[in-house]
């Protein structure tokens, strides 16, 4: 089969399209035929050395995929051979076959393309476990997310206005500040690439003014000097949740959370899919029900072959993807 491998550690440049084995189909296991897999910001850091697990080399980049079961192992059972489905795998889903875990599989409904359903499962699904079961949402609360227009920002955008909140969304572009709004943000603002004191200062006082006072929830899918203003738009008793960090790991000001009164949450998704698998499950069914009602649905903005899967990671990188980019097999 063809498969996008890292053989060495590096950007997107480093990575090379070759003749792989077959991966087999062990015991609680399934063998997906992947259509589709989507790119997402660990990717990025993985062929890196950079995301908290490093597979041994070589590997696929590629943590989700939709596709064909094309085999069962023993003990599985919720699926079957021609079956659509998708799953979420860490890494291998650049490639025309890839092995997933039994809990990790799901079926799709009826009607969601692959492209979409590569697009979903960990955008939506880190977003909804983030603002259902770390961000406590009350309706009418204000949510701020930063870096609204990528992946999980657009999906958190969908998601909390599905849960009745009032949706700030905050962006590095006018451009991508309309494309929020047009998915469903109340309100928006552009802040600046680059923030030194001054600009921090600033982009708080306009956390404040565009929301009126303050915010309640905080998604922040960015990271670096824009956490800490953000932090000091916080209402009494907000919720500050970690997402990621492409701009950098930043250092907050405890005191802060003592003057607000509110809590800094961490939001691993991946690994509590594994904790709780049964809570996840019925996170997924929430979610593929608010699909359906057409409450939310993946934007793709871009969508590469296998062969130019470099370059899907790389405009992932360069922070040009309004929504998904997803690859194509």
């Amino acid at each position: 089969m063809k498969a996008v491998l890292s053989k060495e550690v590096g950007g997107p440049d480093t990575l090379v399209i070759e003749d792989a084995p077959m991966p087999e189909c062990g015991k609680d296991q399934v063998l997906i035929e992947v259509k589709a897999c989507g790119v997402n910001f660990p990717d990025s850091l993985i062929i890196q050395d950079m995301y908290q697990f490093k597979p041994p080399r070589p590997f696929s980049p590629g943590g989700e995929i939709a596709g064909f079961v094309k085999e069962v192992g023993e003990g599985v059972s919720h699926v079957k051979e021609g079956d659509r489905v998708l799953a979420s795998i860490g890494n291998g889903g650049m490639a025309e076959y890839a092995v997933a875990a039994q809990h990790a599989v799901m079926p799709i409904p009826d009607g969601m393309p692959f492209e979409e359903a590569a697009a979903f499962l960990m955008t939506y699904g880190t977003s909804y476990y983030a603002l259902k079961d770390r961000g406590d949402p009350k309706p009418g609360e204000k949510l701020l997310v930063l870096g609204a227009a990528g992946g999980v920002g657009i999906a958190a955008v969908e998601l909390g206005k599905a849960m009745g909140l009032e949706v700030i969304a905050a962006c590095s572009t006018q451009e991508k500040v309309d494309f929020c709004l047009s998915k469903g943000a109340d309100k928006g603002l552009v802040y600046a690439r680059d923030l030194d004191r001054v600009g921090q200062k600033a982009f708080s006082n306009d956390i404040k003014e565009v929301s009126g006072g303050g915010v309640d929830i905080i998604y922040d899918g960015v990271g670096g000097n824009y956490a800490e203003p953000s932090l000091r738009a916080m209402n009494w008793e907000g919720r500050f949740l970690v997402i990621g960090f492409p701009a950098g790991i930043p250092k907050l000001p405890l005191n802060l959370t003592l003057l607000k009164s509110c809590d800094v949450r961490g939001v691993f998704w991946g690994a509590a899919v594994a904790r709780d698998p049964k809570a996840h499950a019925q996170n997924v069914a929430e979610l593929f029900k608010l699909y359906s009602e057409g409450k939310i649905r993946p934007h793709i903005s871009n969508t590469y072959p296998l062969e130019k899967s470099a370059d899907a990671i790389q405009e992932l990188m360069d922070r040009k993807a309004q929504g998904k980019v997803v690859v194509v097999v």
